[in-house]
């Protein structure tokens, strides 16, 4: 199965030769799954052809809000819109998840509630999951189709599903503990409140992404309404 990894920005310079690009992050994660990968660098203005050039998107994290006005999130917006109409199965992870929202109708703002950074502890579904994190912007208003899948106290739209459409999740399961490190380090460091930086250094080694690799592989190898309605043309 051919997965097109949609690169809305990059993991930092300086860090970048230890922990990877955003798409070889997540083609870690998702290893062994029977996945192969192309990456477009839609932040550079790099888009796929067509919604049908992989079998499935994956939409990475940025460090831009997707409110800001960038040239490449109009084309993005646009390009989840054609994939969600024609059941190209879409993930969106962090920047992922909140422009699928946005795209679809939601609203994404930079939350008053401040940052959350490290391992964070959600409900999904009835299962707890430690997941890396970090972002201050949050969906606050779902589109219509949306639903809660995954929450805590802090971001109470963590994770969300649309039917056979679209899963996205606010938190980094792609993120190790060397990535929030060198974030720390290299990027937060008089922007994230120190005490939030000392709690994320003390859990280092808690998040596991295992359960949610799990979920991102069953949600991108469901059958879907397209596949039932070219079964339907074949016979």
């Amino acid at each position: 199965m051919r997965i097109g990894i949609l690169k809305s920005g990059q993991s930092p310079e300086v860090i970048r030769g230890d922990v990877g690009d955003y798409d070889t992050m997540f083609e870690k994660l998702l290893a062994g799954r029977g996945f192969d990968f192309r990456s477009y660098h839609v932040e550079a203005m790099e888009f796929p052809a067509s919604v049908h050039d992989a079998d499935g998107w994956l939409l990475t994290g940025s460090r831009h809000g997707v409110y800001e006005t960038h040239a490449f999130i109009p084309p993005l917006e646009d390009f989840i819109r054609r994939a969600y109409d024609a059941h190209v199965p879409l993930v969106g992870i962090c920047f992922g998840h909140q422009a699928i929202a946005q795209a679809l109708g939601g609203k994404v703002v930079k939350s008053p509630k401040g940052w959350a950074v490290g391992a964070q502890d959600y409900d999904f579904d009835g299962q707890n999951v430690t997941l890396n994190a970090w972002h201050q912007d949050q969906v606050v208003e779902l589109p219509e189709g949306a639903r809660i899948v995954g929450r805590n106290d802090f971001c109470e739209n963590a994770a969300l599903v649309y039917d056979d459409r679209a899963y996205s999740v606010q938190a980094h399961p792609e993120f190790g503990d060397t990535m929030v490190q060198g974030l720390i380090d290299h990027r937060a460091r008089g922007i994230v409140p120190d005490d939030l930086l000392a709690r994320a250094e003390t859990r280092m080694g808690q998040a596991d992404s295992a359960s949610i690799a799990d979920r991102i592989e069953t949600f991108f190898k469901a059958p879907r309404a397209r596949d039932t309605a070219q079964n339907r043309g074949a016979a």
